[in-house]
């Protein structure tokens, strides 16, 4: 059960005065829930700020920024009627002139917020037009009584169509005043060492900044609420691990039989980073703790092979083994490398997924609950009710961040002492793994099987895109297979972004039936078959959105294009990348963008020009961007993560992972005096995995 104290936090938003039916829409599309609660809104970060101490007089004020000036309105000079011309309105101070803008709004209204004669206060940003200052449509037209009111620092959020940002102004105020007194949950040494605030004065610094430092993540209110967010999931982690490790594991050690046929079946030798990493799972299933391991690898660095010969020894003591992957086109490239080599040692496998429907599922699960199928490989479909194993031994998670760890519990659940196995094909950065993995053990594979040829990796400016095109034309006549990633499915109004089902358009007019399209809002069964038709040799040039980042193999294809490369993250990019180069043909990937490149965007083209180490990338790109990039999931912030931010609050991980740490060591089931804080923390960030392994003692 929920806290009483937080109750208030968790009411719907409609309990705040002033959002009703019409407002709820967009505040549920903004917050990214259909019925959004007041905590939802008050850890709805901002974007940035506006400092509205600059007071300068208009000859002072620097164009393109955001300034206060005050000034004196000379006239008016409404638009002719039915004309799209704008309201101008010319202002003045002892300095010089500035004419206000504002179009589509009635003329009676603006003279009004600005009489002729009268002193007002204007916020906004300046900009130059025709040589002349201009201010179009204001954030703010104040009177003195007004300007009294300003917040002198003033936060800038994200917002949806349909919400202003006065709307959302008002609703955090009065989401503010929810905020009640909660009993303290970080210990005073570790507050004191870090410089941070009680929880109800952080969020009421963050929301109404005194000063600019308030307003940033790097602030001491911004790193107050995203160490509670980690503490929380840190907390998580070590109750997990330590449950885990209360209940004790299953040894479980091969003959080798089957490993031999696997190896033996192989067309090349393990890399030394396999066979290492290989001995250190046999040496985890043996042993009599349960293994909880993180398997790292590079783009092609083998990691489904390690996944498979683990699954082989379990199998060879006549037990069996679950991959679960997030896509069913994962899912099922993961089945095609794996069924080959497991037929060839005479290791059983089967699918299931979302698609596998009536006899055909109800087969696969006979398999699974008698024993017969050594090895399942699937989706989200594994975790189902009725899916249940004769004697599962292994999981293997592939790309973890994209689930979590209630899924992870959720498989090992399938039985007794599971071992688990966490890969992920994005390399991430050390205090990323500590993050998203801190209670797992980790090994790497930083080296490339035999044969895999760098990639020749070139930026291009958009403008050259009739070249591009004439170019994949040359290499497909050639015989050669292409990609062509694009952002975004469809065009918006709001964006430029190269859009996959154009683009698909115009090259399907410059090369028939050859080109085929992919993106994630197509059906599971439309994607398949669309990647099947590629892998074919069917479809000579693929257009897809990301969904082909991770785990699709045709080693035919040698040039990737990717259009607006400049809106990618690194991680994402060499992942894409490394879609090419898996046979022995020369590859290359072409990166085209829209200049002008700012210098983060510069940076990040360059690096990924000069090198194909993963982990080096990975590194690179939370220095530069940060961790939604290196994760390939959103802008910023992790999944799972509202508030942290790696690039500004690693310091606090360390930290969080420490004192969870001590607290777990001291009182395994928080049921202390001292746990009830820590409880509240973890309902507060909703962490229900901890919350129900603490309800069940």
């Amino acid at each position: 059960m929920r806290p009483d104290a937080l109750l208030p936090l968790f009411a719907p938003l409609t309990s705040l005065s002033g959002i009703g039916p019409k407002l709820i829409r967009p505040y549920a599309r903004l917050l990214g829930r259909e019925m959004p609660r007041v905590i939802d809104l008050l850890f709805h970060m901002p974007s940035g700020y506006v400092d509205r101490r600059a007071r300068p007089t208009i000859a002072e004020a620097v164009p393109e920024s955001d300034v206060t000036l005050e000034v004196k309105v000379d006239a008016h000079q409404p638009p002719p009627p039915g004309s799209r011309a704008p309201h101008r309105t010319f202002v003045s101070d002892a300095s010089g002139d500035l004419v206000v803008v504002h179009f589509k709004i009635e003329p009676a209204r603006i003279e009004h917020m600005l009489p002729v004669g009268a002193t007002r206060w204007l916020c906004g940003r300046i900009s130059l037009y025709d040589g002349m200052r201009q201010m179009t449509h204001p954030d703010r037209i104040l009177d003195a009584a007004g300007l009294a009111r300003l917040p002198q620092v003033e936060q800038v959020y994200p917002l949806v169509e349909g919400l202003a940002a006065g709307h959302l102004r008002r609703a955090m105020e009065a989401a503010l005043q929810r905020v009640p007194e909660l009993a303290e949950w970080i210990a005073a040494p570790v507050l004191a060492a870090h410089g941070l605030p009680p929880f109800r004065d952080a969020l009421a610094r963050l929301h109404r900044p005194q000063s600019p430092q308030d307003a940033t993540p790097a602030g001491a209110p911004w790193r107050r609420l995203a160490f509670d967010e980690l503490f929380a999931h840190q907390l998580t982690l070590a109750l997990v691990r330590a449950q885990e490790e209360k209940a004790g594991g299953r040894a479980t050690s091969g003959d080798g039989r089957l490993s031999q046929r696997l190896l033996a079946a192989l067309p090349f030798r393990l890399t030394g980073a396999q066979a290492q990493a290989l001995a250190a799972i046999r040496a985890d299933l043996a042993a009599d703790t349960r293994m909880l391991r993180l398997l790292q690898g590079d783009v092609g660095s083998g990691k489904t092979v390690v996944a498979l010969l683990a699954a082989a020894t379990v199998a060879e003591a006549g037990r069996q083994a679950a991959l679960m992957a997030p896509t069913e086109i994962l899912a099922r490239q993961h089945l095609e490398t794996i069924a080959p080599l497991a037929s060839a040692a005479g290791l059983s496998t089967a699918i299931l997924t979302g698609r596998e429907k009536g006899r055909a599922r109800e087969a696969i699960l006979a398999g699974l609950a008698d024993g017969r199928t050594d090895l399942v490989v699937g989706t989200h479909a594994l975790i189902q009710d009725d899916v249940a194993f004769r004697d599962l031994a292994l999981a293997v998670v592939d790309e973890q961040h994209r689930f979590g760890v209630e899924q992870r519990l959720a498989l090992a659940r399938k039985g007794e002492a599971v071992d688990m196995l966490v890969m992920t094909a994005t390399p991430i950065p050390r205090t990323l793994v500590l993050t998203l993995f801190g209670d797992m053990d980790s090994c790497e594979l930083r080296e490339k099987p035999p044969g895999r040829r760098p990639v020749d990796t070139r930026a291009l400016p958009v403008e050259r895109l009739d070249e591009v095109v004439a170019g994949v034309g040359r290499a497909m006549a050639a015989g050669a297979q292409a990609y062509w990633i694009c952002p975004l499915v469809e065009e918006t109004d709001t964006t430029d972004l190269a859009a996959a089902t154009e683009r698909f358009e115009a090259l399907e007019a410059v090369f028939g039936e050859t080109v085929g399209l992919v993106h994630g809002r197509m059906s599971g069964t439309a994607k398949d078959a669309a990647m099947a038709r590629f892998a074919s040799g069917q479809t000579r040039l693929l257009v897809a959105t990301t969904v082909v980042e991770v785990g699709v193999n045709v080693p035919n294809a040698t040039v990737m294009v990717i259009e607006h490369a400049e809106r990618f993250g690194l991680a994402q990019l060499h992942q894409l990348r490394g879609r090419v180069g898996r046979g022995d043909k020369p590859s290359v990937c072409l990166l085209l963008y829209r200049g002008p490149l700012n210098e983060t965007a510069k940076a990040r083209l360059a690096i990924l020009r000069e090198s194909e180490d993963g982990f080096r990338l990975a590194e690179e790109d939370l220095r530069l961007r940060g961790e939604g990039d290196v994760l390939g999931t959103r802008q910023s912030g992790m999944p799972g993560f509202r508030l942290a931010r790696m690039e500004y609050h690693s310091a606090e991980v360390e930290a969080a992972r420490d004192a969870a740490a001590a607290r777990v060591r001291a009182d395994p089931d928080l049921a202390g005096p001292q746990a009830a804080p820590l409880r509240t923390l973890l309902h507060l960030h909703e962490r229900d995995v901890a919350v129900r392994l603490l309800s069940a003692g």
